[in-house]
């Protein structure tokens, strides 16, 4: 190629280039002109679904445009990540993550349709949030040791409902580190496995605060033990499990955070982010999600994205110490 004509098309590699970049500023400066769907990969009710339209609401007036939450339930939040995984990264469609679809799930599946770490961009921290080991009321244990004695007087005929993976893996640590055998019971939704569990047509349920405390607090299931290493003032009478138990290391918190489609550009991250974080530092959601146990922690995508990486790495610890095979 002659050197004039390669000047030339250098030339307009260089315009194309600076036109995209400016596209792209533009694109970020005028972020959002059109309403920002939140998809919630768990069904209307759950935890996820709790806190997503509480900090979906805020978001809205922050950022001067409607964002829609739209529940995506399926295969322990697989189904809706995945839809995000797959949507355009221009912020127009964000997830409402957790340690499910962002930290556990490529141990629980044999193949994901999306790269679990590659798929996503960082965008908020929302908060943390212990569970609680529940119980049918007619189930005779009045304690979480009582319980485990009746699992090992009755191996595989004690149940447990799940419909996420902090519920399954919770269920599955405890059952390994007392030494007993259950019966699992997968749910679509965590409502539904709670409806089950006040009708009996199931023993035990370990779940969000956002689902259990209620439940619990209004005497229609017996709560035995929280999941965190430190009692939980909004249910302070209950005894975590390695208090219950004697045990060292149980521990299992769930989390929830937001993430964007990989290559979101950094503009539009930064002001999903300041979104959220507005939201968290709001007085109203604060209060409404106190009497939950549900830990607001603002903080910076980056913040987040070492997070999830320690997240990562605990939550393929503890399903590699609780035997949870692979499906």
């Amino acid at each position: 190629m002659p050197r004039q004509a390669a000047i030339a098309v250098t030339r307009r590699l260089a315009l194309l280039s600076a036109a995209l970049l400016c596209s792209t500023a533009a694109l970020a400066q005028s972020f959002p002109t059109k309403p920002i769907r939140a998809v919630v990969p768990f069904a209307a009710g759950s935890a996820t679904d709790q806190i997503g339209r509480a900090f979906a609401e805020k978001m809205s007036v922050t950022l001067g445009q409607p964002v829609v939450v739209d529940n995506k339930p399926g295969a322990n939040g697989m189904l809706g990540a995945d839809i995000v995984a797959k949507s355009p990264a221009d912020g127009y469609t964000i997830l409402i993550g957790t340690n499910s679809t962002n930290a556990a799930l490529k141990f629980l599946q044999k193949k994901l349709p999306y790269d679990q770490d590659t798929a996503f961009v960082p965008v908020g921290f929302l908060g943390s949030v212990p569970l609680m080991v529940a119980v049918n009321n007619d189930v005779p244990a009045k304690t979480l040791k009582e319980l485990v004695d009746l699992a090992k007087a009755k191996p595989g005929q004690v149940s447990f409902a799940y419909a996420s993976t902090s519920q399954q893996v919770s269920s599955e640590m405890l059952s390994s580190m007392a030494g007993i055998q259950m019966n699992p019971i997968p749910y679509k939704s965590g409502p539904a496995a709670m409806t089950d569990l006040i009708g009996g047509q199931v023993n035990i349920f370990t779940a969000d605060f956002g689902v259990t405390v209620p439940q619990h607090k209004a005497g229609k299931i017996r709560g035995l033990a929280v999941t965190s290493t430190k009692r939980v003032a909004v249910v302070p009478d209950l005894p975590t499990v390695n208090e219950a138990l004697g045990l060292k290391d149980y521990e299992l918190i769930a989390y929830f955070a937001v993430f964007a489609p990989a290559g979101t550009p950094p503009d539009i991250v930064a002001k999903l982010n300041a979104a959220i974080n507005a939201a968290a530092n709001a007085k109203d959601l604060q209060d409404k999600f106190a009497a939950t146990g549900f830990a607001i922690d603002p903080g910076t995508p980056e913040q987040l994205a070492q997070r999830n990486k320690a997240e990562t790495v605990k939550w393929a610890k503890a399903i590699r110490e609780a035997k949870i095979e692979p499906q």
